[in-house]
Protein backbone atom coordinates (compact mmCIF):
# COMPACT_ATOMS: atom_id res chain seq x y z
CA UNK A 1 0.00 0.00 0.00
CA UNK A 2 1.40 3.39 -1.01
CA UNK A 3 1.94 5.58 2.05
CA UNK A 4 1.62 8.66 -0.16
CA UNK A 5 -1.99 7.69 -0.82
CA UNK A 6 -2.95 8.60 2.75
CA UNK A 7 -1.27 11.99 2.36
CA UNK A 8 -3.35 12.61 -0.76
CA UNK A 9 -6.53 12.39 1.32
CA UNK A 10 -5.74 15.76 2.91
CA UNK A 11 -5.27 17.38 -0.53
CA UNK A 12 -8.90 16.88 -1.56
CA UNK A 13 -11.12 19.22 0.51
CA UNK A 14 -14.36 17.28 -0.04
CA UNK A 15 -12.74 13.93 0.77
CA UNK A 16 -11.03 15.40 3.81
CA UNK A 17 -14.34 16.72 5.10
CA UNK A 18 -16.02 13.36 4.51
CA UNK A 19 -13.29 11.42 6.33
CA UNK A 20 -13.23 13.82 9.30
CA UNK A 21 -17.04 13.78 9.50
CA UNK A 22 -17.05 9.96 9.51
CA UNK A 23 -14.40 9.79 12.24
CA UNK A 24 -16.25 12.40 14.29
CA UNK A 25 -19.57 10.55 14.14
CA UNK A 26 -17.89 7.25 15.05
CA UNK A 27 -16.23 9.00 18.01
CA UNK A 28 -19.64 10.22 19.20
CA UNK A 29 -20.94 6.66 18.92
CA UNK A 30 -18.03 5.32 20.98
CA UNK A 31 -18.62 7.94 23.70
CA UNK A 32 -22.24 6.83 23.99
CA UNK A 33 -21.13 3.23 24.56
CA UNK A 34 -19.88 4.21 28.03
CA UNK A 35 -23.06 6.05 29.16
CA UNK A 36 -24.94 3.57 31.35
CA UNK A 37 -28.72 3.27 31.52
CA UNK A 38 -30.07 4.81 34.77
CA UNK A 39 -30.67 2.33 37.58
CA UNK A 40 -28.16 -0.32 36.43
CA UNK A 41 -24.95 -1.38 38.20
CA UNK A 42 -22.36 -1.47 35.41
CA UNK A 43 -19.78 -3.54 37.29
CA UNK A 44 -22.31 -6.31 38.06
CA UNK A 45 -23.50 -6.34 34.42
CA UNK A 46 -19.91 -6.74 33.22
CA UNK A 47 -19.48 -9.75 35.48
CA UNK A 48 -22.69 -11.33 34.13
CA UNK A 49 -21.68 -10.89 30.48
CA UNK A 50 -18.14 -12.16 30.99
CA UNK A 51 -19.39 -15.15 32.95
CA UNK A 52 -21.48 -16.20 29.95
CA UNK A 53 -18.55 -16.33 27.54
CA UNK A 54 -19.60 -17.77 24.20
CA UNK A 55 -23.31 -17.30 24.87
CA UNK A 56 -25.89 -15.00 23.36
CA UNK A 57 -25.03 -12.11 25.70
CA UNK A 58 -21.37 -12.30 24.72
CA UNK A 59 -22.32 -12.40 21.03
CA UNK A 60 -24.47 -9.26 21.35
CA UNK A 61 -21.75 -7.57 23.37
CA UNK A 62 -19.20 -8.22 20.59
CA UNK A 63 -21.38 -6.66 17.88
CA UNK A 64 -22.28 -3.70 20.09
CA UNK A 65 -18.64 -2.90 20.83
CA UNK A 66 -18.95 -3.54 24.58
CA UNK A 67 -22.19 -1.53 24.93
CA UNK A 68 -24.09 -4.46 26.43
CA UNK A 69 -21.63 -5.18 29.24
CA UNK A 70 -21.79 -1.49 30.14
CA UNK A 71 -25.60 -1.59 29.68
CA UNK A 72 -25.19 1.71 27.87
CA UNK A 73 -27.80 3.72 26.00
CA UNK A 74 -26.51 1.97 22.83
CA UNK A 75 -26.87 -1.54 24.27
CA UNK A 76 -29.30 -2.64 21.54
CA UNK A 77 -26.83 -1.58 18.88
CA UNK A 78 -27.91 -1.44 15.25
CA UNK A 79 -29.50 -4.91 15.22
CA UNK A 80 -33.12 -3.63 15.44
CA UNK A 81 -32.47 -1.68 12.23
CA UNK A 82 -31.05 -4.80 10.57
CA UNK A 83 -34.04 -6.86 11.69
CA UNK A 84 -36.45 -4.23 10.39
CA UNK A 85 -34.68 -4.27 7.02
CA UNK A 86 -35.05 -8.06 6.87
CA UNK A 87 -38.79 -7.84 7.55
CA UNK A 88 -39.34 -5.14 4.89
CA UNK A 89 -37.39 -7.08 2.27
CA UNK A 90 -39.23 -10.30 3.04
CA UNK A 91 -42.54 -8.43 2.79
CA UNK A 92 -41.46 -7.18 -0.63
CA UNK A 93 -41.59 -10.76 -1.89
CA UNK A 94 -45.13 -11.52 -0.67
CA UNK A 95 -46.79 -8.09 -0.32
CA UNK A 96 -47.32 -6.36 -3.65
CA UNK A 97 -47.49 -2.69 -2.44
CA UNK A 98 -43.99 -2.99 -0.93
CA UNK A 99 -42.71 -4.57 -4.15
CA UNK A 100 -44.22 -1.73 -6.18
CA UNK A 101 -42.58 0.85 -3.93
CA UNK A 102 -39.21 -0.79 -4.55
CA UNK A 103 -39.71 -0.31 -8.31
CA UNK A 104 -40.57 3.39 -8.06
CA UNK A 105 -36.95 4.48 -7.89
CA UNK A 106 -35.69 7.12 -5.47
CA UNK A 107 -39.12 8.10 -4.15
CA UNK A 108 -40.07 4.49 -3.43
CA UNK A 109 -36.74 3.85 -1.75
CA UNK A 110 -37.34 6.79 0.59
CA UNK A 111 -40.75 5.44 1.55
CA UNK A 112 -39.26 2.02 2.29
CA UNK A 113 -36.50 3.67 4.35
CA UNK A 114 -39.18 5.50 6.34
CA UNK A 115 -41.05 2.25 7.01
CA UNK A 116 -37.73 0.69 8.06
CA UNK A 117 -37.24 3.46 10.62
CA UNK A 118 -40.73 2.93 12.03
CA UNK A 119 -40.04 -0.80 12.27
CA UNK A 120 -36.75 -0.10 14.03
CA UNK A 121 -38.50 1.94 16.72
CA UNK A 122 -41.11 -0.79 17.28
CA UNK A 123 -38.50 -3.56 17.49
CA UNK A 124 -36.31 -1.46 19.79
CA UNK A 125 -39.24 -0.87 22.14
CA UNK A 126 -40.04 -4.57 22.16
CA UNK A 127 -36.42 -5.66 22.77
CA UNK A 128 -35.78 -2.94 25.36
CA UNK A 129 -38.76 -4.10 27.41
CA UNK A 130 -37.44 -7.68 27.18
CA UNK A 131 -34.02 -6.58 28.40
CA UNK A 132 -35.51 -4.68 31.33
CA UNK A 133 -37.47 -7.76 32.42
CA UNK A 134 -34.39 -9.96 31.98
CA UNK A 135 -32.21 -7.62 34.06
CA UNK A 136 -34.69 -7.76 36.92
CA UNK A 137 -34.49 -11.56 36.94
CA UNK A 138 -30.71 -11.39 37.45
CA UNK A 139 -30.96 -9.83 40.91
CA UNK A 140 -29.46 -12.15 43.53
CA UNK A 141 -29.39 -15.17 41.24
CA UNK A 142 -26.69 -17.58 40.17
CA UNK A 143 -25.71 -16.77 36.61
CA UNK A 144 -23.40 -19.18 34.80
CA UNK A 145 -22.08 -20.67 38.02
CA UNK A 146 -21.33 -17.33 39.68
CA UNK A 147 -23.28 -15.26 42.22
CA UNK A 148 -23.40 -11.51 41.73
CA UNK A 149 -25.08 -8.52 43.33
CA UNK A 150 -28.17 -6.72 42.11
CA UNK A 151 -27.95 -5.55 38.50
CA UNK A 152 -31.01 -3.33 38.98
CA UNK A 153 -31.14 -1.09 42.03
CA UNK A 154 -34.88 -0.38 42.02
CA UNK A 155 -36.84 -2.84 39.87
CA UNK A 156 -40.39 -2.08 38.81
CA UNK A 157 -42.36 -0.30 36.13
CA UNK A 158 -40.41 2.90 36.64
CA UNK A 159 -37.16 1.13 35.74
CA UNK A 160 -38.80 -0.69 32.83
CA UNK A 161 -40.23 2.51 31.35
CA UNK A 162 -36.92 4.36 31.75
CA UNK A 163 -35.01 1.48 30.11
CA UNK A 164 -37.42 1.31 27.15
CA UNK A 165 -37.20 5.07 26.53
CA UNK A 166 -33.41 5.17 26.93
CA UNK A 167 -32.54 2.16 24.79
CA UNK A 168 -35.06 3.02 22.06
CA UNK A 169 -33.72 6.57 21.86
CA UNK A 170 -30.17 5.24 21.73
CA UNK A 171 -30.97 2.93 18.83
CA UNK A 172 -32.74 5.74 16.98
CA UNK A 173 -29.67 7.92 17.45
CA UNK A 174 -27.35 5.19 16.13
CA UNK A 175 -29.64 4.79 13.10
CA UNK A 176 -29.42 8.54 12.48
CA UNK A 177 -25.63 8.46 12.83
CA UNK A 178 -25.40 5.65 10.28
CA UNK A 179 -27.59 7.52 7.79
CA UNK A 180 -25.56 10.70 8.23
CA UNK A 181 -22.31 8.83 7.59
CA UNK A 182 -23.76 7.25 4.44
CA UNK A 183 -24.92 10.64 3.16
CA UNK A 184 -22.12 12.97 4.25
CA UNK A 185 -19.24 10.63 5.06
CA UNK A 186 -17.40 7.66 3.57
CA UNK A 187 -18.83 4.18 2.94
CA UNK A 188 -22.03 2.70 4.38
CA UNK A 189 -22.67 4.13 7.84
CA UNK A 190 -24.49 1.11 9.27
CA UNK A 191 -21.67 -1.22 8.20
CA UNK A 192 -19.05 1.12 9.66
CA UNK A 193 -20.84 1.18 13.02
CA UNK A 194 -20.91 -2.63 13.14
CA UNK A 195 -17.24 -2.73 12.12
CA UNK A 196 -16.30 -0.15 14.78
CA UNK A 197 -18.01 -2.22 17.45
CA UNK A 198 -15.98 -5.29 16.48
CA UNK A 199 -12.61 -3.58 16.00
CA UNK A 200 -12.71 -1.62 19.26
CA UNK A 201 -13.12 -4.87 21.20
CA UNK A 202 -9.79 -6.27 19.94
CA UNK A 203 -7.52 -4.49 22.50
CA UNK A 204 -9.79 -5.60 25.37
CA UNK A 205 -9.68 -9.20 24.13
CA UNK A 206 -5.88 -9.19 23.91
CA UNK A 207 -5.60 -7.64 27.37
CA UNK A 208 -8.02 -10.19 28.81
CA UNK A 209 -6.04 -13.09 27.33
CA UNK A 210 -2.73 -11.76 28.70
CA UNK A 211 -4.28 -11.19 32.13
CA UNK A 212 -5.74 -14.70 32.30
CA UNK A 213 -2.50 -16.33 31.13
CA UNK A 214 -0.04 -14.13 32.98
CA UNK A 215 3.26 -15.97 33.16
CA UNK A 216 1.89 -18.83 31.06
CA UNK A 217 1.48 -17.36 27.56
CA UNK A 218 1.28 -20.11 24.94
CA UNK A 219 3.26 -19.10 21.80
CA UNK A 220 1.81 -21.99 19.79
CA UNK A 221 -1.73 -20.92 20.62
CA UNK A 222 -1.03 -17.33 19.65
CA UNK A 223 0.64 -18.50 16.43
CA UNK A 224 -2.29 -20.76 15.57
CA UNK A 225 -4.81 -17.95 16.11
CA UNK A 226 -2.77 -15.46 14.05
CA UNK A 227 -2.32 -18.02 11.26
CA UNK A 228 -6.04 -18.78 11.22
CA UNK A 229 -6.85 -15.06 11.03
CA UNK A 230 -4.40 -14.48 8.16
CA UNK A 231 -5.78 -17.43 6.17
CA UNK A 232 -9.34 -16.21 6.74
CA UNK A 233 -8.49 -12.65 5.67
CA UNK A 234 -6.69 -13.87 2.53
CA UNK A 235 -9.67 -16.06 1.60
CA UNK A 236 -12.09 -13.18 2.09
CA UNK A 237 -10.04 -10.78 -0.05
CA UNK A 238 -9.67 -13.39 -2.81
CA UNK A 239 -13.39 -14.14 -3.07
CA UNK A 240 -14.55 -10.55 -2.56
CA UNK A 241 -12.51 -9.52 -5.60
CA UNK A 242 -13.73 -12.48 -7.69
CA UNK A 243 -15.88 -11.63 -10.70
CA UNK A 244 -17.53 -13.36 -13.66
CA UNK A 245 -17.22 -11.05 -16.67
CA UNK A 246 -19.94 -11.45 -19.31
CA UNK A 247 -18.86 -9.94 -22.68
CA UNK A 248 -21.07 -7.13 -24.02
CA UNK A 249 -21.01 -5.87 -27.63
CA UNK A 250 -22.53 -2.53 -28.67
CA UNK A 251 -24.05 -2.36 -32.15
CA UNK A 252 -22.53 0.03 -34.67
CA UNK A 253 -24.75 2.81 -35.93
CA UNK A 254 -24.03 5.75 -38.20
CA UNK A 255 -25.32 9.26 -37.53
CA UNK A 256 -24.33 11.53 -40.41
CA UNK A 257 -20.67 10.94 -41.04
CA UNK A 258 -19.93 9.60 -37.58
CA UNK A 259 -20.07 5.98 -36.53
CA UNK A 260 -21.08 5.22 -32.95
CA UNK A 261 -20.87 1.94 -31.05
CA UNK A 262 -18.97 -1.14 -32.02
CA UNK A 263 -17.16 -1.28 -28.68
CA UNK A 264 -16.72 -4.44 -26.66
CA UNK A 265 -16.95 -4.33 -22.89
CA UNK A 266 -18.11 -6.67 -20.14
CA UNK A 267 -20.76 -6.97 -17.43
CA UNK A 268 -19.05 -7.84 -14.10
CA UNK A 269 -20.96 -10.20 -11.79
CA UNK A 270 -19.43 -10.58 -8.35
CA UNK A 271 -19.07 -14.01 -6.80
CA UNK A 272 -20.45 -12.60 -3.56
CA UNK A 273 -23.00 -10.04 -4.66
CA UNK A 274 -24.69 -9.96 -1.25
CA UNK A 275 -21.52 -8.93 0.61
CA UNK A 276 -21.64 -9.14 4.41
CA UNK A 277 -25.44 -8.86 4.63
CA UNK A 278 -26.21 -12.65 4.83
CA UNK A 279 -24.19 -13.39 8.01
CA UNK A 280 -25.55 -10.24 9.68
CA UNK A 281 -29.14 -11.18 8.83
CA UNK A 282 -28.61 -14.82 9.85
CA UNK A 283 -27.04 -13.83 13.19
CA UNK A 284 -29.89 -11.42 13.89
CA UNK A 285 -32.54 -14.09 13.29
CA UNK A 286 -30.80 -16.78 15.36
CA UNK A 287 -30.47 -14.50 18.37
CA UNK A 288 -34.07 -13.23 18.20
CA UNK A 289 -35.50 -16.18 20.21
CA UNK A 290 -33.41 -15.04 23.18
CA UNK A 291 -35.32 -11.73 23.22
CA UNK A 292 -38.65 -13.53 23.09
CA UNK A 293 -37.53 -15.87 25.87
CA UNK A 294 -36.78 -12.87 28.10
CA UNK A 295 -40.41 -11.82 27.65
CA UNK A 296 -41.50 -15.30 28.74
CA UNK A 297 -43.15 -16.06 25.40
CA UNK A 298 -44.31 -19.71 25.51
CA UNK A 299 -41.94 -22.10 23.79
CA UNK A 300 -39.16 -19.54 23.27
CA UNK A 301 -37.12 -20.68 26.25
CA UNK A 302 -37.13 -24.22 24.86
CA UNK A 303 -36.08 -22.90 21.44
CA UNK A 304 -33.31 -20.81 22.98
CA UNK A 305 -31.96 -23.87 24.80
CA UNK A 306 -31.86 -25.78 21.51
CA UNK A 307 -30.13 -22.99 19.57
CA UNK A 308 -26.98 -22.63 21.64
CA UNK A 309 -24.23 -20.73 19.85
CA UNK A 310 -21.45 -23.10 18.82
CA UNK A 311 -23.32 -26.41 18.77
CA UNK A 312 -24.28 -28.34 15.62
CA UNK A 313 -27.89 -27.13 15.61
CA UNK A 314 -26.79 -23.50 15.61
CA UNK A 315 -24.10 -24.09 12.96
CA UNK A 316 -26.49 -25.99 10.67
CA UNK A 317 -29.16 -23.32 10.94
CA UNK A 318 -26.53 -20.63 10.46
CA UNK A 319 -25.27 -22.19 7.21
CA UNK A 320 -28.80 -22.67 5.83
CA UNK A 321 -29.77 -19.08 6.64
CA UNK A 322 -26.57 -17.72 5.08
CA UNK A 323 -27.22 -19.63 1.83
CA UNK A 324 -30.84 -18.45 1.80
CA UNK A 325 -29.95 -14.79 2.37
CA UNK A 326 -27.16 -14.91 -0.24
CA UNK A 327 -29.71 -15.87 -2.89
CA UNK A 328 -32.45 -13.67 -1.47
CA UNK A 329 -30.39 -10.48 -1.17
CA UNK A 330 -28.83 -11.04 -4.60
CA UNK A 331 -32.29 -11.40 -6.13
CA UNK A 332 -33.43 -8.19 -4.40
CA UNK A 333 -30.43 -6.02 -5.32
CA UNK A 334 -29.69 -7.37 -8.83
CA UNK A 335 -32.62 -7.53 -11.25
CA UNK A 336 -31.61 -9.49 -14.37
CA UNK A 337 -34.72 -8.33 -16.25
CA UNK A 338 -33.88 -4.65 -15.70
CA UNK A 339 -30.27 -5.21 -16.78
CA UNK A 340 -31.44 -6.96 -19.96
CA UNK A 341 -33.87 -4.11 -20.74
CA UNK A 342 -31.15 -1.50 -20.28
CA UNK A 343 -28.81 -3.39 -22.60
CA UNK A 344 -31.55 -3.61 -25.21
CA UNK A 345 -32.22 0.13 -25.00
CA UNK A 346 -28.49 0.82 -25.47
CA UNK A 347 -28.43 -1.49 -28.53
CA UNK A 348 -26.04 -3.84 -26.74
CA UNK A 349 -26.15 -7.62 -26.57
CA UNK A 350 -24.31 -10.67 -25.31
CA UNK A 351 -22.66 -12.55 -28.23
CA UNK A 352 -24.82 -15.53 -29.20
CA UNK A 353 -27.75 -14.47 -26.96
CA UNK A 354 -30.85 -12.69 -28.23
CA UNK A 355 -31.72 -9.39 -26.53
CA UNK A 356 -34.63 -9.24 -24.13
CA UNK A 357 -35.99 -12.28 -22.33
CA UNK A 358 -33.20 -14.68 -23.39
CA UNK A 359 -30.56 -12.23 -22.18
CA UNK A 360 -32.31 -11.94 -18.79
CA UNK A 361 -32.50 -15.74 -18.49
CA UNK A 362 -28.83 -16.12 -19.39
CA UNK A 363 -27.71 -13.51 -16.85
CA UNK A 364 -29.95 -15.04 -14.19
CA UNK A 365 -28.57 -18.53 -14.89
CA UNK A 366 -24.95 -17.34 -14.63
CA UNK A 367 -25.70 -15.34 -11.48
CA UNK A 368 -27.40 -18.33 -9.85
CA UNK A 369 -24.36 -20.53 -10.44
CA UNK A 370 -21.76 -18.10 -9.12
CA UNK A 371 -24.00 -17.16 -6.17
CA UNK A 372 -23.90 -20.81 -5.08
CA UNK A 373 -20.11 -20.62 -4.91
CA UNK A 374 -20.34 -17.29 -3.09
CA UNK A 375 -22.82 -18.70 -0.57
CA UNK A 376 -20.54 -21.68 0.12
CA UNK A 377 -17.61 -19.32 0.62
CA UNK A 378 -19.53 -17.10 3.05
CA UNK A 379 -20.81 -20.10 5.03
CA UNK A 380 -17.32 -21.64 5.20
CA UNK A 381 -15.69 -18.41 6.36
CA UNK A 382 -18.32 -17.90 9.07
CA UNK A 383 -18.34 -21.49 10.38
CA UNK A 384 -14.93 -23.12 9.88
CA UNK A 385 -12.90 -20.83 12.22
CA UNK A 386 -15.39 -21.47 15.05
CA UNK A 387 -15.38 -25.22 14.43
CA UNK A 388 -11.57 -25.35 14.37
CA UNK A 389 -11.32 -23.39 17.62
CA UNK A 390 -13.72 -25.84 19.32
CA UNK A 391 -12.12 -29.02 17.97
CA UNK A 392 -8.54 -28.00 18.76
CA UNK A 393 -9.51 -25.95 21.82
CA UNK A 394 -7.88 -22.81 20.48
CA UNK A 395 -9.09 -19.53 21.96
CA UNK A 396 -10.58 -17.69 18.97
CA UNK A 397 -13.16 -15.19 20.13
CA UNK A 398 -13.48 -13.32 16.83
CA UNK A 399 -15.24 -15.75 14.49
CA UNK A 400 -15.29 -15.71 10.73
CA UNK A 401 -18.41 -13.52 10.71
CA UNK A 402 -16.61 -10.71 12.54
CA UNK A 403 -13.53 -10.96 10.32
CA UNK A 404 -15.64 -11.00 7.17
CA UNK A 405 -17.53 -7.88 8.23
CA UNK A 406 -14.33 -6.02 9.09
CA UNK A 407 -12.50 -6.98 5.88
CA UNK A 408 -15.54 -6.44 3.64
CA UNK A 409 -16.29 -2.99 5.06
CA UNK A 410 -12.59 -2.06 4.91
CA UNK A 411 -12.41 -3.02 1.22
CA UNK A 412 -15.54 -1.02 0.48
CA UNK A 413 -14.21 2.03 2.34
CA UNK A 414 -10.83 1.88 0.61
CA UNK A 415 -12.48 1.59 -2.82
CA UNK A 416 -14.63 4.68 -2.17
CA UNK A 417 -11.64 6.70 -0.98
CA UNK A 418 -9.71 5.62 -4.07
CA UNK A 419 -12.60 6.66 -6.30
CA UNK A 420 -12.44 10.19 -4.83
CA UNK A 421 -8.67 10.34 -5.25
CA UNK A 422 -8.52 9.00 -8.80
CA UNK A 423 -11.38 11.25 -9.91
CA UNK A 424 -9.18 14.20 -8.94
CA UNK A 425 -6.06 12.73 -10.58
CA UNK A 426 -4.41 11.49 -7.40
CA UNK A 427 -2.84 8.07 -6.98
CA UNK A 428 -4.99 5.63 -5.01
CA UNK A 429 -4.16 4.13 -1.61
CA UNK A 430 -2.73 0.98 -3.23
CA UNK A 431 -0.44 2.69 -5.71
CA UNK A 432 -0.91 2.58 -9.49
CA UNK A 433 -4.40 2.27 -10.92
CA UNK A 434 -3.78 -1.27 -12.09
CA UNK A 435 -3.06 -2.39 -8.52
CA UNK A 436 -6.18 -0.98 -6.89
CA UNK A 437 -8.10 -3.06 -4.38
CA UNK A 438 -11.61 -3.53 -5.67
CA UNK A 439 -14.36 -3.24 -3.10
CA UNK A 440 -17.64 -5.12 -2.88
CA UNK A 441 -19.47 -2.70 -5.18
CA UNK A 442 -17.01 -2.62 -8.09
Amino acid sequence: MALGGFANITKVPELRRRVLFTLGMLAIYRIGVFITVPGVDRSVMKSVVRQQSGGVLNFFNLFSGGALENLSIFALGIMPYVSSSIILQLLGMVYKPIDELRKEGEQGRRRIDQYTRYGTILLSTFQAFGISRYLETLNNQDVGGGRFGDVVGHPGWGFRLMTVITLTTGTAFIMWVGEQISERGISNGISLIIMAGIVTDIPATIGSYLAQNKGNVQPLTIGAVCGLILITVATIVFFERGQRKIPIVYSRRQVGRRVYGGQTTHLPLKVNTAGTIPPIFASSLLTFPATLANLHVPGMQFLENIIQRGDWVFNTGYVLLIVFFCYFYTAVTFQAVDVADNLKKQQANIPGIRPGRMTAEYIDRVLTRITFGGAMYVAAVCIIPSVISQVFRVSFRFGGTSIMIVVGVALDTVSQIEAHLITRHYEGLTGPRGARVRGRRD
